[in-house]
């Protein structure tokens, strides 16, 4: 895959105004936008179209987590949105993430990728809500579920890519959030690596932030990040 299309810019914006400058600023650089809770509580299901209208592929990032027949009204509603991709919640079980695939079948362009726990969390994280394992064995269970429910793919942390690859085929995608250049700070994420090993490990696309939205010069921050993803 070309290194630009492999590179998903969050879109984490508290106002369409601030979403659209940067998007301006961006121009034709940029390709793949995620557009998560708060820009779309903010601004609502225009800015999704918008950026459909200029070409741009949409990743909803909603976790969605819900009873199955509100999942799959949520899928089809972004579908007729233009969305390319659209996150579930594997916590959620095969139930709605089943309901996410076959509501997708009506948008033969969208993606249904299942969240298998947030780069945010660690293994006591988990204990605290009842979960034993660890973050480990609780991403590869997740995956293994999503796939056999149909999904086309996964979002997990850098870390996770190597064995979920090879648990899940070439075939997957895995798309990481979580991804610094080396020296910045991780932020929330417990579970970072940098993007180009994330690439190397096998992730089909990674999720920037901070890296190019907080930037005094995001185009420059972008292709910084691209220029890392070749060998």
């Amino acid at each position: 895959m070309d290194p630009t299309s492999q590179i998903i810019v969050a879109l984490d914006c508290d106002s369409r105004a601030a979403a659209d400058a940067l998007v301006e600023q961006l121009g034709d650089e940029c390709r793949v936008y995620k557009v998560g809770l708060e820009l779309l509580t903010a601004a609502g299901p225009d800015v999704i179209k918008d950026l459909v209208a200029r070409g741009k592929e949409v990743f909803l990032d909603l976790k969605l987590f819900e009873i199955p027949h509100s999942v799959a009204g949520a899928v089809r509603a972004a579908g007729a949105l233009g969305v390319s991709m659209i996150t579930v919640h594997g916590m959620g079980g095969s139930g709605i993430m089943s309901a996410a695939v076959e509501a997708a079948r009506e948008f033969p362009g969208m993606r249904v990728l299942t969240l298998t726990v947030v780069t945010s969390m660690s293994d006591a994280d988990l204990t605290d809500i009842g979960v034993g394992d660890t973050v480990d064995e609780q991403v590869l269970r997740l995956a293994r579920l999503a796939q056999k429910a149909g999904c086309h793919g996964v979002i997990a942390s850098p870390q996770d890519v190597a064995v979920l690859r090879r648990a899940l085929g070439p075939d997957a995608l895995i798309i990481t959030p979580g991804v610094t250049l080396s020296g910045e700070s991780p932020a929330d994420h417990a579970r970072p690596g940098t993007p180009h090993a994330a690439i190397t490990a096998g992730a089909s696309r990674v999720v920037v932030g901070r890296t190019v939205t907080r930037a005094a010069n995001p185009v420059t921050a972008f292709r910084v990040v691209r220029a890392s993803l070749t060998p």
